[in-house]
């Protein structure tokens, strides 16, 4: 049983016949007036195909004509034609009626007489003539022949009966009521399968057509089956012109572009760069043809960079915000503007400071307050890693490119950066066929793995950090000149603790503070700076004559000791008014006796006057680069002295 659907409006069917097949089709066609829109024409060849054209958008779904007039419209009509067959049944009783008005009956049909008919009529001994005509004109010349050789009557569709009777010969049709209900039938379900296809065509053609990407399907010729309306544009052709024709006549651009196999390449069509996949057409077995879908490789390029943003890692998040740059003197005041002024910038960075100064949290704050911030800040320790795992690390790797290598391979930091911010601490520390390497990366803005030969774009803005002066690296030879000067395009230079020891107790407390919600212990009792504060007076004057050689990250270890040394407390109850002493200078010393030797201020021998001299030259050079706005190039111009010789003096300070 077929399942009916619903597809629109009632189809469109055009019974063609004339004479008695016409009648018959009157008669019928009022039984089918609910299920579809009948229309009965008494035409026949050219007159009925010529119609039919003329119809329009009004043209049939489908044509039901018999006999020689249903086999040339078959071949020449805008329309599926369903021919009336006659069944063995009909052909049987129209030869028994013959029989019945003359001794001598003959079966004129067109094309091949059934072989169940003949049988039947050798079976009950009936005489039968068989005739079969091709055309009208070969029809009329049968019946002339047969009416010569005394045939009295002639059974037939309607041309022939017709042609019988005027020749004077009884005439029966052969068509009964049963077949014509049959065609009928045919012909709906032909009209419903019809429509239910361009109904699942319009849907495919539609999702098409909505693809962001070049579509076409091609027949196992290379002939066009189905072209979506943004690749006819790229190719500069009428989609519904392009069906039917081979794709290289109609953009021979192409030769050459297409993948020759199943996969992807690339390619250029007028211009633009695009990844081409080429996959099978599936027919009933082999692939009947192939699908090529173009997509711009720089939709390609913006999808990868998104996919990798939020694929970035945790650990490649910057936690330090500018506030978090403890302290008020006029040196971290300096280095916040510096900030502030950078963070607007793509330019590379260069972070000058002894180790300890926070040059990663000064990174960190410029990262948060780029255009960058939503993306990667991947950092590395160059001094951290062997040569050949910081290259493996830094550059990535394709599989098999070394003994180890992760299967698929992996990609390096630098790619992890993409479209974020790549911070190198101890630059100085690089090996130097590394410093070749990454010199082309800022270069180029382009990375090669390890094994491969093709270059990854990559959008990455660079920091990088160095505790010792690279002029004196580029002096012996083991820091590259070149790099060098692509590093040092804007800098910031900061200042050791010593340099800045109004902000010291500030920074105390925030670190105890900050140790406090890490020991469970001392959170009631660290409630705020300003309790910090009061915690560590007693022991203020001893922090400030010592020299910090290990800046803020020293300072970092002895709070903490502090901490630990407080948590005892902090599980009795303490009144405000003893906190202050808590901690005294004894036990400061007992618990950080470092802060009491060779580093002491108070035992440093005093200063020579050619220290002192060249403190004071740096601190002019720094209030210069202050005033000019970091240009280094005004600052040398204003003060006579070449790059070279500012860098060692701020360097040497």
């Amino acid at each position: 049983m077929l399942e009916s659907v619903d597809v629109g409006p009632r189809p469109r069917i055009w019974a063609v016949g004339i004479s008695r097949l016409r009648d018959l089709f009157v008669d019928i066609a009022a039984e089918y007036e609910g299920r579809a829109e009948v229309r009965v024409v008494s035409r026949g060849f050219d007159d009925a195909v010529r119609e039919i054209a003329a119809a329009g958008g009004g043209r049939p779904d489908v044509v039901i004509a018999g006999g020689s007039n249903g086999a040339y419209l078959k071949t020449r009509a805008a329309a599926p034609v369903v021919v009336i067959n006659p069944t063995g049944f009909d052909v049987m009783e129209a030869l028994a009626r013959a029989r019945r008005e003359a001794e001598s009956v003959a079966l004129v049909t067109h094309g091949d007489t059934l072989d169940e008919v003949r049988r039947f009529a050798a079976a009950y001994g009936i005489e039968v003539v068989f005739a079969t005509y091709d055309s009208a004109q070969d029809a009329e010349r049968c019946v002339l022949e047969l009416r010569e050789r005394g045939i009295g009557a002639v059974v037939g569709p309607g041309l022939v009966t017709d042609l019988a009777a005027r020749a004077g010969m009884a005439a029966v049709f052969v068509y009964s009521r049963a077949s014509i209900r049959s065609a009928f039938d045919t012909a709906l379900e032909v009209a419903h399968a019809m429509r239910g296809e361009a109904v699942r065509r319009q849907r495919l053609d539609n999702l098409l057509q909505h693809m962001r990407d070049g579509v076409v399907a091609l027949d196992a010729r290379g002939h066009v089956e189905a072209i979506n309306q943004r690749l006819a544009d790229v190719l500069g052709v009428d989609p519904a012109g392009a069906v039917g024709q081979a794709l290289l006549a109609l953009a021979p651009d192409l030769a050459g572009t297409l993948p020759e196999d199943d996969g992807d390449t690339l390619g250029s069509v007028r211009g633009v760069s695009y990844v081409v996949h080429r996959g099978p057409l599936a027919g009933h077995g082999a692939a009947a043809g192939t699908v090529l879908t173009f997509q711009e490789t720089v939709a390609v390029e913006r999808l990868d960079r998104t996919v990798r943003s939020r694929r970035r890692s945790q650990q490649f998040t910057a936690r330090y915000r500018l506030g978090d740059l403890v302290g008020e003197s006029a040196s971290i005041e300096r280095v916040r503007t510096l900030v502030k002024r950078y963070a607007k910038s793509d330019a590379t960075v260069l972070i000058l400071g002894e180790s300890g100064t926070g040059k990663e949290m000064v990174a960190q704050s410029m990262h948060a307050l780029s255009a960058r911030h939503d993306f990667a800040f991947v950092a590395i320790n160059c001094g951290a890693f062997p040569e050949a795992l910081l290259e493996s690390e830094l550059f990535g790797y394709e599989e098999g490119a070394f003994t180890g290598a992760r299967k698929g391979g992996k990609a390096g930091l630098i790619e992890a950066a993409h479209r974020g911010t790549l911070f190198l601490d101890e630059i100085g520390e690089m090996p130097l066929p590394l410093q070749s390497r990454l010199l082309r990366v800022l270069q180029e803005r382009e990375v090669v793995r390890l094994g491969s030969t093709e270059p990854t774009r990559v959008d990455i803005r660079v920091v990088a950090a160095t505790h010792r002066g690279l002029t004196e690296g580029v002096a012996s030879g083991t820091f590259r000149a070149d790099l060098y000067y692509r590093l040092n395009i804007l800098s910031i230079a900061l200042p050791p603790l010593r340099e800045r020891l109004t902000d010291l107790m500030s920074l105390a407390a925030e670190l105890l503070v900050q140790a406090a919600r890490r020991e469970t212990r001392l959170t009631a009792l660290v409630r705020d700076a300003a309790t910090a504060r009061r915690l560590l007076d007693g022991v203020a004057e001893s922090l400030r004559h010592y020299a910090w050689p290990g800046n803020v990250r020293e300072l970092q270890n002895v709070i903490e000791r502090v901490a630990v040394e407080l948590a005892d407390a902090a599980e009795t109850r303490v009144d405000d008014g003893a906190l202050d002493r808590l901690l005294t200078r004894d036990v400061l010393q007992t618990i950080a006796p470092e802060l009491f030797g060779s580093h002491a201020r108070a035992k440093r021998a005093p200063l020579t006057l050619r220290e002192r001299s060249r403190h004071v030259e740096a601190d002019e050079i720094r209030a210069a680069l202050a005033a000019a706005n970091g240009d280094r190039d005004a600052v040398c111009k204003a003060l006579g002295i070449s790059k070279t010789t500012l860098w060692r003096k701020l360097n040497t300070s």
